[in-house]
């Protein structure tokens, strides 16, 4: 009796363990746990029990796993864990794991998870295995009844009494079949509605340089957030004296993005196509139906459509399924410097060559797509910026900073300073942005720069907006007329400061406003799909 009275605690401690990420309270029966207590107390001994206590341990070692996942995806991208849609990113997230440890490292991290998880399995099963002997079988009934009780009513909205496996493993399987559903109604969506992908020309583009840079991690939670306003809003005041010493305009908004934390491709591709897509198995379908982007409305007007990716290390072939002219990774930049953990090279070297490279060289209008990674995770080392741009050349310049900051598995065990050095970071980044501007940017050049998503709950804090900050640049000041005069894309205005109380348009509007403003036809309003599947226009 006191055996299994000892071992159902200590099996509710185990299974609350798993439910205490989920619940703002503290659940302090957990029911399944009960419930196998009982049961396995009443089985007789035999190579069947051992069997089954082992398959029960196997489960526990997975839902182990779910719940350690379910905290690493809220805090990294701001959503639960959603197993349909984690198994197409694992190998994103062990690149990135090894740009910032090392693949030694990183497999021994692994490892040492897989040992802990296997452990704890192997702990559960010796427990339940255990149950039995010399225990009543009143007691065992009646634990069972107790446990069996307590499952049914924790199915009840708003039970505080916690479910483990059934309640995870339900979750899961919701999450699936909703995800499956939104991927089917936007797959049948491309394929209903032809005419909303339809190429429009940009004519009053023809002659323009638009010029697209992806600023990583620049949310609006960089100015609304106390802790960040006060370097960034700096930042934003000389960036706009600097810019009028320069003879240039801008106009600032914002727009809601896809994504939070993570997989900027998607942000990417849902301001490009003018389609909501906040989900991989989105963007494989996207990329598989042909759907034209804003690279085919500016490819059109004779633009040499260009993308400059210097966090791209592997084969790209989604690149190529863009139809961009001309694709850049990391190995083809003729960078000479140091490498900067997941940072591959500084923003001040991918904006220098691509002007020396590209820019300078263009011999017909030029759309680009830029990727400025410095203020990317894990912000560390933060660059100083060269005053002689010059003397940037193939980068050799920043290998006097080749093992300068700490590491950044030192820098993450304080919280506090990592939020610091993500306000730094994003500072540098904007600086070198409005160094490129007022250097290169002219009356025949239109400068979008924005965020890609908002960084990750630990910088932003629990349900932060998604929204991020738009910037738009050019020495005519009647190309950026339509930002803040048209209602359809609501919220900009002049200046660098967008509004901080009211939310911006969804990402996926940009493209359609641009063909609205810069082109003879109209098309259909952009799509969005929420993770239920439900279609929003």
């Amino acid at each position: 009796m006191k055996r299994l009275i000892a071992t159902t605690l200590l099996l509710n401690a185990l299974f609350v363990a798993l439910l205490l990420p989920r619940y703002p309270w503290i659940p302090w029966i957990a029911a399944d746990a009960l419930l196998l207590a009982g049961l396995f107390a009443l089985l007789p001994r035999g190579r069947g029990k051992g069997l089954l206590a082992a398959a029960v341990g196997a489960l526990y070692a997975i839902l182990a796993f779910f719940a350690l996942s379910d905290v690493l995806v809220r805090q990294s991208i701001g959503r639960p864990f959603n197993l349909y849609l984690e198994l197409g990113v694992a190998g994103s997230v062990f690149d990135l794991m090894e740009s910032n440890l090392g693949i030694g490292l990183s497999l021994v991290v692994l490892l040492v998870l897989a040992i802990v998880f296997f452990a704890l399995g192997g702990f559960v099963a010796r427990l339940l295995s255990r149950l039995g002997a010399g225990t009543p079988a009143r007691a065992g009934q009646g634990v069972a009844l107790a446990g069996a009780l307590a499952v049914a009513v924790s199915w009840f909205p708003q039970s505080t009494v916690g479910l483990s496996a059934s309640q995870l493993t339900a979750t899961q399987v919701q999450l699936a079949a909703d995800t499956h559903q939104a991927t089917q109604a936007f797959r049948q969506y491309l394929e209903d509605n032809p005419e909303a992908g339809e190429i429009a020309s940009l004519a009053e583009l023809a002659n323009i340089d638009v010029i697209l840079g992806f600023i990583e991690s620049y949310g609006i939670s960089a100015l609304t957030d106390p802790r960040y306003r006060p370097v960034i809003g700096a930042r934003l005041e000389q960036m706009e004296q600097d810019l009028r010493a320069a003879g240039l305009h801008i106009v600032t908004g914002r727009l809601r993005s896809p994504v939070q934390g993570g997989q900027s491709w998607l942000a990417h591709t849902t301001l490009l196509s003018g389609q909501w897509i906040n989900t991989q198995l989105d963007y494989e379908i996207f990329l598989a139906s042909g759907f034209p982007t804003l690279i085919n409305d500016l490819d059109s007007t004779g633009h040499d459509t260009v993308a400059v990716m210097p966090a791209i290390t592997e084969p790209w072939p989604e690149g190529r399924a863009f139809g961009y002219d001309r694709i850049y990774d990391a190995n083809t930049m003729d960078y000479r410097g140091p490498p900067l953990n997941w940072v591959t090279m500084p923003d001040q070297y991918t904006w220098s060559w691509f002007q020396r490279r590209i820019r300078d060289q263009a011999r017909s209008p030029l759309f680009a797509e830029l990727a400025l990674i410095s203020s990317h995770a894990p912000w560390v080392p933060v660059l100083p910026v060269l005053a002689d741009w010059d003397s940037i050349g193939d980068g050799e310049t920043f290998n006097q900073w080749r093992d300068s900051g700490e590491a950044p598995a030192s820098l993450w065990r304080d919280p506090e300073r990592v939020r610091e050095h993500y306000a730094r970071a994003l500072d540098y980044a904007l600086n070198v942005a409005t160094g490129y501007a007022t250097r290169h940017v002219d009356r025949k050049t239109l400068l979008v720069l924005l965020g890609d998503h908002q960084a990750a709950p630990l910088i932003t804090g629990d349900n932060a907006s998604r929204d991020v900050v738009v910037h738009i640049i050019s020495g005519d000041r009647e190309l950026l007329e339509p930002f803040v005069t048209n209602s359809t894309l609501p919220g900009f205005s002049w200046g660098t400061q967008p509004d901080e109380d009211q939310g911006g348009p969804a990402m996926a509007r940009f493209r359609p406003f641009l063909q609205q403003q810069f082109s003879a036809g109209a098309p259909p309003d952009a799509m969005e799909i929420s993770a239920t599947g439900t279609i929003e226009n």
